[in-house]
């Protein structure tokens, strides 16, 4: 992902989130009174897969580690299955489905990483977000729906990252970048009702304000889901800077969408180990999106 021009607008309101997140405990069952903590996301699951994305090593959009992962992956979602992006060579989304009315809910991240720095492991820029998508899916299949619910679909996008082996902040992101994400959007025209994305999501002390660009009134009804289950200490009605992200296809293609990330976390750096993530962060939001997709399949 990259930053907007708006990163300057939003710098106050994420320094204030820094300040409220090193005053709150992060993780499901530390929410206000009230709060209940259903334990439908399993945690333990979630951080067992993201060590192994991460023991793989580095896996940028087309390289034989990411393409057998891939086969990893489809297994583990319902339904799960492939879609080529037109135009890139060995670059895949895996998309697992839970069968509904459309138009329907997507719940997403990438899973590929960068390709420079050298011995880029991304931990929280790709593996995080990935077990929690898979997690979701696996609590969701479980739970019974309603007759008349909407179709879930669980994407991991490939080519999240730009193809070109050079720093991202010199790359036209949006054209460049979010291969995955753009060939769904076009691939799966009106088949999308709403879109969470997750990006930077499994770190310690994680603070998640709204990204700039995200849409209001989805954001507050998650900030809603994750008072429910205990982890609304991990979100904020604040606004954040503004990025583009895979949410920005389906945001320019009139879908409603959220991006979760904590932008305050180094993901372009060697730093993003394993080290810096935590299983309560990967708990806080996996039962957040489960919550959250719970109820808009029943609208």
């Amino acid at each position: 992902m990259t930053m907007s021009a708006s990163y300057g607008v939003g710098l106050f309101s994420i320094g204030l989130g820094l300040l409220l997140g090193a005053l709150t405990l992060v993780g499901c069952g530390s929410g206000a009174a009230g709060e209940t903590s259903p334990d439908r996301f399993d945690a333990d699951a979630a951080w067992r897969l993201t060590r192994l994305q991460v023991g793989i090593g580095q896996r940028p959009a087309g390289s034989p580690q990411l393409r057998r992962l891939a086969l990893k992956l489809r297994q583990m979602l319902p339904a799960g299955g492939f879609e080529p992006l037109p135009g890139e060579v060995g670059l895949r989304n895996v998309i697992g489905t839970l069968p509904g009315r459309q138009p329907g809910v997507v719940v997403a991240a990438h899973y590929d990483t960068l390709a420079r720095p050298r011995g880029f492991v991304g931990a929280n820029n790709g593996a995080a977000g990935t077990a929690i998508v898979i997690e979701a899916a696996r609590a969701l299949r479980r739970m019974q729906a309603g007759p008349d619910a909407r179709e879930v679909r669980f994407v991991l996008f490939d080519g999240e990252e730009p193809a070109e082996v050079r720093p991202e902040e010199t790359a036209d992101f949006y054209s460049e970048g979010l291969r995955g994400s753009r060939a769904y959007v076009a691939a799966n025209r009106g088949r999308t009702g709403q879109m969470i994305l997750l990006d930077y999501v499994g770190n310690r002390g994680l603070f998640l304000p709204r990204e700039r660009t995200s849409t209001e009134w989805l954001w507050r009804q998650l900030v809603d889901a994750a008072r429910t289950v205990g982890a609304g200490r991990v979100f904020s009605e604040e606004t954040g800077a503004a990025l583009e992200d895979d949410h920005t296809p389906f945001l320019r293609a009139g879908v409603p969408a959220v991006d979760l990330i904590d932008w305050r976390y180094p993901g372009h750096s060697l730093a993003d180990g394993l080290d810096k993530l935590s299983p309560q962060s990967l708990d806080a939001v996996g039962e957040t999106v489960v919550q959250l997709v719970e109820e808009l399949r029943e609208e």
